[in-house]
């Protein structure tokens, strides 16, 4: 996992670095030059112009500069504070005006040739550097960004992922250390733990997943839980619906509700897709939940939490300590707590977790995981194409799955690993668009 560090924290990391802040400038500036190279194919003769703020930002910039100049460049430095409103034309701009830490709205000069590439440093001048806000505009689009030291939250939060381009981290001999890890971190493909060699192969009960879904009208959602719950670690799903899913899977056991099921049988639950509203679904999620065991909530699920009935089973639940996972979109999370995410979406999800003492994925780009410690974690590789009907009750199923292949113990864990392979499931199917069975195929060969 990549530490995730806020800017506030990362002035805490900078002050108290163990060498002068000269030197870590030279470092960065040095980073900095090497990516402008790398960009230009060369740098003698290149036409650059660095935009240079007052602060370590700018003076990152200029140290950029310095090195490019030695090496044959022809660079302008250009101060961002007496900018002209529009800059000479030149092969690369660097964007060294502002950093992280600026919380003022800004508005770049314009380029004199807006085709030439623009290397950003640290994040782009005018984006938030914890939530990835714009804070003025209209603002350059980095090709490259050259994040020092650490990945900052702007960095994969709002507009972050468009305008930044491709990140690289820069070590300048300052590091996020192991509780900055813990604390918020990006998941990458290397952190998905495979699956037990046995899952599949022992007896089918040691990877047990209930799945209380579907109504009438509705069997698709509960169709698509089961499946990818399958493919993604479980070895026999027990299906409670009122009507048999309409694509019934071999593993698949269909019962009809009210819910009569011996509780130790099984590792996990997932509860809500296709479940519908109304005293009978909330009486359905509510018996789910008196179980006990490890419970993924989604979809018409999230929307029943406020029924008197299912409140009550969450108390007796909270009592017991029994893990619960709640998986909201945007507008679920505003339903949950009463206002939507908003900007800063660590804090968001960090608050719907302590709120309800539960492990809660709040979906979208990037998908983010937290837990009620604070513990949180990014995952980035999603696409767009991942909102399309039912995607969401397939990633109930992989969270399922995946639990009950390799336990609760780790639940954050399992939890953004099943985002991931989600995630991973997409970039596997080519095309423009997809549809959610698309995915249940495509977990066959990307769940290690």
């Amino acid at each position: 996992m990549i530490p995730v560090v806020t800017p506030a924290r990362m002035a805490q990391i900078d002050a108290s670095a163990s060498v002068s802040t000269e030197v870590l400038i030279e470092r960065a500036g040095a980073a900095v030059a090497r990516t402008a190279s790398a960009m230009m194919s060369g740098h003698y003769g290149r036409r650059v112009v660095v935009l240079a703020g007052p602060g370590n930002n700018g003076a990152d910039g200029r140290a950029a500069a310095r090195m490019l100049s030695r090496r044959g460049a022809r660079v302008q430095v250009t101060d961002a504070l007496d900018a002209p409103s529009k800059l000479r034309p030149a092969d690369l701009y660097i964007d060294a005006a502002f950093g992280t830490g600026l919380s003022r709205p800004y508005q770049p000069p314009e380029r004199g040739r807006s085709d030439a590439p623009v290397l950003a440093v640290d994040i782009v001048s005018g984006l938030h550097g914890g939530s990835g806000e714009m804070l003025g505009g209209p603002l350059w689009r980095a090709e490259r960004t050259v994040a020092l030291a650490a990945l900052k939250p702007g960095l994969l939060l709002g507009r972050g992922p468009a305008f930044c381009g491709r990140v690289t981290v820069a070590d300048i001999g300052l590091a996020a250390d192991t509780e900055d890890a813990a604390a918020c971190a990006l998941l990458t493909g290397d952190d998905v733990a495979p699956l037990p060699a046995g899952t599949g192969a022992t007896h089918k009960w040691e990877s047990a997943a209930l799945v209380v879904a579907g109504s009438s009208g509705m069997t698709g959602a509960a169709s698509l839980a089961c499946s990818a719950a399958l493919r993604s670690g479980a070895a026999i799903v027990h299906l409670s619906s009122p009507t048999p899913a309409a694509v019934h899977p071999l593993e698949v056991v269909h019962h009809q509700p009210p819910l009569r099921v011996d509780a130790r049988r099984f590792k996990v639950c997932a509860a809500g897709p296709g479940l519908g509203g109304g005293p009978q679904a909330a009486e359905r999620l509510a018996e789910a939940l008196e179980l006990q065991l490890p419970t993924v909530v989604d979809a018409d699920g999230l929307r029943l939490l406020r029924a008197p009935a299912v409140a009550a089973a969450l108390g007796r639940r909270r009592a017991g300590g029994a893990p619960l996972v709640l998986t909201p979109h945007d507008g679920e999370y505003e339903a949950l707590m009463s206002a939507p995410p908003g900007g800063d979406r660590i804090a968001a999800v960090r608050a719907a977790a302590a709120r309800f003492d539960a492990v809660v994925l709040l979906k979208g780009g990037p998908t983010l995981v937290a837990d009620a410690a604070g513990r949180v974690r990014i995952i980035a590789n999603g696409d767009a194409r991942l909102a399309t009907a039912g995607s969401g009750d397939v990633l109930t199923g992989v969270i399922a799955g995946r639990i009950a292949g390799l336990g609760a113990e780790d639940l954050t864990q399992r939890v953004a690993e099943a985002a991931c392979l989600h995630a991973r499931a997409a970039a596997a199917i080519g095309g423009a668009r997809l549809v959610a069975g698309d995915l249940v195929d495509a977990l066959r060969a990307v769940t290690p």
